[in-house]
């Protein structure tokens, strides 16, 4: 297969082909077919859809996160993103610098499996190999009993001595390990924080019934579902913000061993798929093509695990302007 059609199948699944993303429920679709994407681009390039390209519908000229104040379009598609978010078809992560790394409903537990605490309940101890400051460890007891809570509400209870720049670093910790979440925005109270086993309760005990293992596997299938074929470096690549490289060429071989990936050939490159995936070789002018390129890119049903019990799927910081941006302050 040439290179060019590879673009064309990701165009298509990524709805850069001028079939706009505009409707709720258009947004529900998307990001359980791709099961997770940036709501902007990122710099450098990172190998994912956005939200913001499938809302313009178009990948031409669209707005960084610095950028997006100024544009229209990109800030309608933030309120889109806001409403999933709010109705829980949607989670966000800390990921991606000033970014909004946005995960689909089914994901979201196998993302929590990797990165989320197993006692979400338990009170994080600071420390250097905790990862948390005395400041989060304070934080968090407080989010707990009052949440949802506004950050600067927060910073009174913690004592106005706090600057804003360690708070914001303090709820980086904890989000970072998904030990809470934001989940408002009021115009004069700005963004609301609470902790994540309140507020997505089943999302989180069903990740914290998943090994890392099994959600590594399942996320990397996913992603080449999404991509639709990656050479091993670009999957090292994007999991590597979230996961050391060494783990997720382990996932990689893993899915290999268990004959869940195969080899396919695109112009002089070998790249990574999911077995079950058919890439055709076809003209993307054959009508067959585009019907081919969209076989398993429906989502899985409301409600049913991303995978079976084997690896193989079916199918920021805390600073934010409003409403919610990638990072926590208002």
């Amino acid at each position: 297969m040439h290179e060019s059609q590879l673009q064309d199948l990701r165009r298509e699944k990524w709805r850069l082909n001028n079939q706009a993303m505009r409707s709720l429920e258009d947004a529900r679709a998307f990001v359980e077919s791709v099961g997770f994407c940036l709501l902007y681009p990122q710099r450098p390039p990172v190998l994912a859809p956005t939200f913001v390209g499938a809302y313009k519908g178009s990948d031409g000229k669209l707005p960084t996160a610095q950028m997006a104040f100024a544009d229209r379009e990109a800030l309608d598609a933030k309120e889109l993103m806001v409403r999933l978010l709010r109705e829980k078809s949607a989670y966000e992560a800390s990921v991606f610098p000033d970014n909004n790394f946005i995960l689909s409903a089914s994901v979201f537990p196998y993302f929590y499996g990797l990165v989320g605490d197993r006692n979400p309940k338990q009170p994080p101890k600071a420390g250097a190999r905790s990862g948390y400051s005395q400041l989060a460890v304070d934080a968090f007891p407080i989010i707990q009993k009052d949440g949802p809570i506004a950050k600067q509400r927060l910073r009174e209870l913690l004592g106005r001595d706090i600057s804003e720049a360690a708070l914001d670093r303090a709820l980086d910790e904890l989000w970072a390990r998904l030990r809470i979440t934001r989940v408002d925005y009021k115009q004069d109270e700005g963004i609301f924080w609470d902790v994540l086993f309140r507020w997505a309760p089943e999302a989180v005990k069903q990740g914290m019934h998943v090994s890392v293992a099994e959600s590594l596997t399942a996320l990397i299938s996913k992603y080449l579902d999404c991509v639709l074929a990656a050479q091993e470096e670009e999957i090292e690549q994007f999991f590597s913000r979230i996961i050391g490289s060494a783990r997720v060429r382990e996932g990689i071989h893993a899915l290999q061993a268990t004959r869940q990936l195969r080899y396919a050939h695109v112009g002089g490159r070998v790249m990574l798929q999911v077995s079950s995936q058919q890439i055709p070789q076809s003209s993307p002018a054959d009508p067959a093509f585009k019907q081919n390129a969209l076989m398993g890119a429906h989502p899985p049903e409301r409600g049913r695990p991303l995978v079976d019990r084997r690896p193989h799927i079916s199918a920021g910081s805390a600073k934010s302007d409003p409403p919610i941006r990638g990072t926590g302050k208002e």
